[in-house]
């Protein structure tokens, strides 16, 4: 009987955990909204906000990651219990990192808007935004719903932001070469394209993460097609 509760007190300590976890990347994506919505608006309270709240996220991963090692040292958890721990104590590292990025843009677009937008290059990121924001929450999604074949298809659009990036590059490139006066703002812009590109990285190790947690596979740095089950392919 004792047993049987001490299993029950567990499974309420996980899922805990599994639900602020969930809770610090709500909170995360809505930085990077934000952050992305301040580049449009310029809106430098916003940006304050969003700089400020960096600070909340820091702390959320402190405070996850002591709770990891404490249900570590006193459950001593195995298998599939263990592989949930790790993964937590994983993506909540590349949380705040992604956080991090969001405090990054939203920097970049203070600095673009107290220039007062002066040779501004014509560069459409909203469509790389929405890239890299579905990819967080589609990793934070399969990591709710515990679905790696949702989680294998976030790896799978890595490469399509990526190729968003590179497309951005190149035009910036275009732009300094055309018109040196348009360096400072075209760098700046290249951080937060840069930026986002990272946060589909971070997005796409929180998926693989899933991965792992669910069926016991490492499955980083293996090719997409070596990622997929039989029936998948």
């Amino acid at each position: 009987m004792a047993d049987h509760h001490t299993s029950k007190q567990f499974d309420v300590e996980l899922e805990n955990v599994r639900t602020r976890v969930l809770a610090m990347g709500g909170l995360v994506e809505e930085q990077i909204a934000r952050a992305l919505d301040t580049l449009m608006s310029g809106d430098m309270e916003a940006i304050e906000r969003i700089i400020e709240t960096d600070k909340r996220v820091n702390a959320m991963e402190v405070e996850l990651d002591e709770l990891c090692s404490h249900i570590i040292a006193r459950r001593q958890p195995a298998a599939g219990d263990l592989r949930l721990i790790i993964a937590v104590v994983k993506t909540i590292t590349d949380l705040e990192r992604i956080g991090d990025e969001a405090q990054k843009i939203a920097r970049m677009a203070k600095l673009i808007h107290t220039a007062e937008r002066m040779h501004l290059p014509r560069i459409e990121l909203k469509h790389v935004g929405e890239l890299a924001g579905n990819m967080l929450h589609d990793a934070l999604d399969s990591f709710a719903r515990l679905d790696p074949r949702a989680a294998r298809e976030v790896v799978r659009h890595d490469a399509a932001l990526d190729s968003e990036f590179r497309s951005i590059l190149r035009q910036l490139i275009t732009f300094m070469m055309e018109d040196p006066r348009t360096i400072s703002r075209s760098l700046e812009i290249l951080f937060v394209g840069k930026a986002l590109e990272r946060i589909g990285d971070h997005s796409k190790n929180m998926a693989e993460y899933v991965i792992y947690m669910v069926e016991g596979r490492d499955v980083r740095h293996l090719p997409v097609e070596d990622r997929m089950t039989e029936e998948e392919q």
